[in-house]
């Protein structure tokens, strides 16, 4: 979950429910955890059906032509608006064509195709990145009323968290602070599970919020020394200079970063430690930041083994579908897991 104070940190957006859909109940699940959402949001009648009738297509593709499906739903906010938000994950065959299958009534045999075109005209907002044989991230966002003019920004950053099973709730938290030139963001990875990890990132969250304009290295140590008396845990900042195109992190534990450009990943550097309890030395790093760059945190949820590739069209994809797809190949059932990645244009 991603809890910001809504004068700075905005949108604020909440990960709902995160749904395999491996049996065609569960298409049914999925549809009524996204209608249940729009309805709590306020949504007009005729907009729920039509979030329904998208999200039925998502999960029954999943179900029909996939293989580990998952579906998060999750709502984002603005100051006055909200928007219903549908992540969509699996590790099948792909899609060859992906313009192709985005054309009402068009579908290639074995592939996640038919129904697409739907959701693009339902939908607000799309995205999709598919890699034959190693699967598709698509998100989908519905704004109360189709074709309004949407409060909530495009998308330059996005994360998502999953809590480790049998676990309501993410000790995994994240925050992005956005300015004209300008955007930082900052991870937690509270220690151990559960809510008294979730009280730990949740402080750091709320700290970060509150602060204005800080050099990353005081952050994290202003964050180090606010987690004192709590679990503590992992925590790292990344702030990304989009006009000068460099990016200075500061990391304390094992959160992982790294910068993609030119199908490449450059590794960013966090020193070790535990906020709240040791901090020998805090200290920031600088890196490049090329034109269409992304930049990429992740707890430890995920392994360190991922990479990226020269015509990899995740490396041009939305920040949401990146995150979920880096979850997909990287992600570690047996621990909370928390992927946040910002774009530059």
């Amino acid at each position: 979950m991603e809890a910001l104070n809504e004068a700075t940190c905005l949108p604020l957006a909440e990960d709902v429910e995160w749904v395999r859909v491996e049996e065609p109940a569960e298409v049914g699940r999925v549809r009524r955890v996204a209608t249940t959402l729009a309805e709590r949001l306020a949504f007009p009648a005729t907009r729920i059906a039509e979030v329904g009738i998208a999200v039925t297509e998502i999960a029954t593709n999943l179900h029909k032509h996939a293989r580990e499906g998952v579906v998060l739903v999750r709502s984002v906010r603005g100051t006055t608006q909200a928007a219903v938000e549908v992540l969509a994950v699996d590790s099948g065959p792909g899609i060859a064509d992906v313009g192709l299958a985005f054309q009402d009534g068009q579908s290639t045999t074995g592939t996640l195709g038919v129904g697409l075109g739907a959701v693009a005209r339902l939908a607000d907002r799309y995205a999709i990145t598919s890699r034959p044989g190693r699967g598709t991230a698509l998100s989908a966002r519905f704004h109360p009323r189709r074709g309004d003019l949407p409060e909530i920004p495009e998308d330059v950053a996005a994360g998502i968290t999953r809590a480790i099973g049998g676990e309501e709730v993410c000790g995994d938290a994240y925050a992005v602070r956005r300015s004209p030139g300008r955007m930082v963001m900052m991870m937690c990875d509270g220690s151990g599970h559960g809510p008294l990890a979730a009280t730990a990132s949740q402080a750091a969250v709320r700290l970060f919020c509150e602060l204005g304009p800080t050099a990353p290295e005081d952050l994290v140590a202003r964050i180090h020394r606010e987690l004192r008396g709590t679990r503590g845990g992992a925590v790292a900042v990344a702030d990304l200079d989009l006009v000068g195109r460099t990016v200075r992190y500061a990391g304390l534990g094992n959160i992982g970063g790294a910068v993609l450009a030119d199908g490449q990943k450059k590794g960013m550097i966090s020193v070790p430690g535990v906020a709240g309890y040791q901090a020998r030395t805090i200290r920031a790093f600088d890196y490049p930041l090329p034109e269409g760059a992304a930049v990429v945190m992740h707890s430890d949820g995920l392994t360190e083994r991922w990479t990226v590739e020269q015509d990899d069209d995740l490396m041009t994809a939305a920040p949401l579908v990146i995150a979920g797809a880096l979850l997909r190949d990287a992600g570690v059932r047996k621990d909370d897991a928390c992927v946040l990645v910002g774009k530059t244009r």
